[in-house]
């Protein structure tokens, strides 16, 4: 049962400062965070103390971190945090800012548990010459330590080796055959395999997720932005918070990540500076 002072923050869109906000949240309370924080130089957000207008890209990362150690006493022992975070490009050189707060998080005692890199199918078109356009940004999977709760079938993706996209040299055609499978390699030496019984090393709920999620960029009418969708939060929510458990978005902004929690039967805390969006996210929430 969730305490009085836990129920008067769940399910609510709280607007202040995440600096401040974080450290009057209860202790350990968050099963997960799922956020995407101001970008740096990216938008004006229209507070006087919105991160992203930092003097510099080292005081940004140091200003993120800090925020983030913040919610560590709110963040339950088996907690985790995914944190979506773009580039920035400055006087014609890529920042770099994504590894930079990655290794910054490593250094502060965050566990870097994985790098995921999302495709953006749909990124707009860019009138650079001179470079690769950028179709993709960095989410990254932290804990507090060796041991958080993660479910990993909740996540699973179709099998591809048996079917018509498969790469494998004689692609389907191994399949269910003796002494199809190769005598050298990992695999070499086991009977299931070589009896044709690869059936029994693919888990019948599909594969282990992987790291380059292709995910088309949201609309919501109602801002003027683009926002991170919501196949993409419901995939980190999934993984790592469980049924009744409660998300957190320090950076709510139009409170996706609340409304994917929602409709996960997950509880909801959601943060953001600007009343605007606070406004905006209630509106989404129908609270």
């Amino acid at each position: 049962m969730k305490s009085e002072h836990v129920c008067s923050w769940i399910d609510q869109v709280h607007c202040g400062d995440a600096r401040d906000m974080l450290l009057k949240l209860p202790k350990h309370t968050i099963d997960t965070v799922v956020t995407s924080p101001p970008y740096f130089r990216q938008r004006n957000y229209e507070h006087p103390n919105q991160l992203g207008n930092e003097i510099s890209a080292a005081t940004y990362v140091q200003n993120l971190v800090e925020v983030f150690d913040g919610m560590h006493q709110a963040l339950k022992p088996t907690g985790s945090l995914w944190v979506v975070l773009g580039d920035k490009y400055e006087n014609s050189r890529l920042l770099g800012l994504p590894w930079r707060f990655a290794l910054a998080m490593i250094e502060a005692g965050w566990y870097l548990r994985s790098d995921v890199i999302w495709h953006k199918p749909n990124a707009m078109p860019s009138s650079v010459k001179n470079r690769p356009t950028t179709d993709h940004e960095y989410v990254f999977f932290f804990t507090r330590g060796r041991d958080y709760y993660y479910d990993a079938d909740a996540i699973r993706e179709p099998h591809v080796t048996f079917t018509e996209n498969s790469r494998m040299k004689g692609g389907r055609n191994h399949f269910g055959k003796r002494g199809g499978t190769p005598e050298q390699g990992k695999n070499g030496g086991s009977n299931n395999l070589h009896d044709g019984r690869w059936d029994q090393f693919f888990h019948p709920k599909g594969r282990n997720k992987r790291t380059v999620w292709s995910i088309p960029l949201s609309k919501f009418r109602g801002a003027h932005f683009a926002v991170f969708p919501a196949k993409l939060v419901e995939n980190c929510i999934l993984a790592t918070c469980p049924e009744r458990g409660i998300v957190l978005d320090p950076f709510s902004g139009s409170g996706t990540t609340a409304l994917v929690a929602k409709q996960l039967k997950r509880s909801f805390i959601a943060i953001d500076c600007n009343p605007d969006y606070c406004d905006m996210a209630r509106q989404r929430l129908n609270i």
